[in-house]
């Protein structure tokens, strides 16, 4: 497949959607490039995908799952202090209410990248040959029928923890994370739609990880598509990237914190990855990402950071997420 720049990616799946052909797309987090190509056309030994009923996984394939070896390094404590302490300066000095800080830490493993896609169980999965493996369960849109819905995830903690549900849905510093976030994805989506509403909000969804279960919540915003993107689905998502649940609030300068606190470049770790088919959108943010650099794997993850937060418990928060859904 051959990767895109901005202005192709939209004038491609603009032309698709007119053509009323199905196509899958994968942008990048600084809207930079990307690929769109007619489901039709991706070869599986370039690109596997599956994203709820629909995946291209050929019928003949398996990988043995008997005696995985998973392991990683924990986030550099130095490097993760100084970028914490940039974002919260920031923070302080009113720039931006919450900030979705990232890292990548090495991990070995003797699954390859595609096996990793082969044996995952996420909600939305996508593999690229020699580029990465991502298995998310995070939401970025759905549009049905022209109506447009959000599901942003925010708030994390171990399924094991005595009463852990109860811990996160009290936590103060996770509901002020989730209340900002909710409500900067409402004003996203008021950009494209009328009538946007929260009908669902925060409640818990339950993950099942090769490291144990972890909870976490969510919310559900939604409105009625504004007809102009109805037909435009480039100028659709490129009028919502990036994603808010892992930029921040306000968004525009919330990224150039990111880009300073941030001591490498994302990619296409939390960018986002979907399908549009007979009108109908169903994407996904690209968290719980694995790509591959000299030879090394490296896992990316991350959190929001408040003016309140404590730098030991975000830390911990990055090492829950190191997982993957195998078990």
């Amino acid at each position: 497949m051959r990767c895109l720049d901005k202005i192709s990616i939209i004038d491609t799946m603009n032309e698709l959607a007119n053509k009323n052909e199905p196509f899958i797309f994968v942008i990048d987090f600084d809207k930079a490039k990307g690929y769109v190509d007619s489901l039709r056309r991706i070869d599986p030994k370039e690109m596997l995908y599956a994203f709820g009923n629909e995946n291209n996984i050929p019928s003949d394939v398996s990988v043995d799952t008997h005696d995985i070896l998973w392991s990683h390094e924990d986030p550099n404590q130095k490097k993760y202090h100084n970028s914490f302490n940039i974002v919260i300066e920031r923070e302080k000095a009113g720039n931006s209410y919450l900030t979705n800080l990232t890292c990548r830490v090495p991990i070995s493993t003797n699954l390859s990248m595609r096996d990793i896609f082969l044996t995952s169980s996420a909600r939305y999965r996508l593999w690229i040959s020699n580029q990465f493996v991502c298995f998310s369960p995070e939401i970025f849109i759905k549009v049905t029928d022209k109506e447009i819905s959000s599901y942003p995830m925010k708030g994390t903690i171990d399924a094991n923890i005595p009463n852990a549900a109860q811990k996160l849905m009290e936590d103060k510093k996770e509901i002020a994370e989730h209340a900002t976030i909710v409500d900067l994805i409402r004003n996203d989506l008021s950009m494209v739609a009328e009538h946007v509403r929260v009908p669902k909000y925060r409640y818990i969804e339950r993950l099942e990880t090769n490291s144990g279960p972890i909870l976490q919540t969510s919310s559900k915003i939604q409105g009625r598509l504004l007809p102009f993107y109805q037909q435009h689905p480039g100028d659709l998502l490129m009028k919502l990237l990036p994603a808010g649940s892992i930029t921040g609030a306000p968004k525009q300068k919330t990224v150039e914190i990111i880009k300073q606190a941030e001591k490498y470049q994302r990619g296409f770790y939390t960018g986002v990855m979907g399908i549009w088919k007979d009108g109908n959108i169903d994407s996904s943010v690209m968290i719980r990402f694995i790509d591959e650099e000299n030879g090394k794997l490296y896992y990316k993850a991350g959190g929001g950071i408040t003016a309140q937060s404590e730098e030991e418990k975000e830390y911990n928060e990055i090492i829950e997420k190191i997982y993957v859904p195998i078990y």
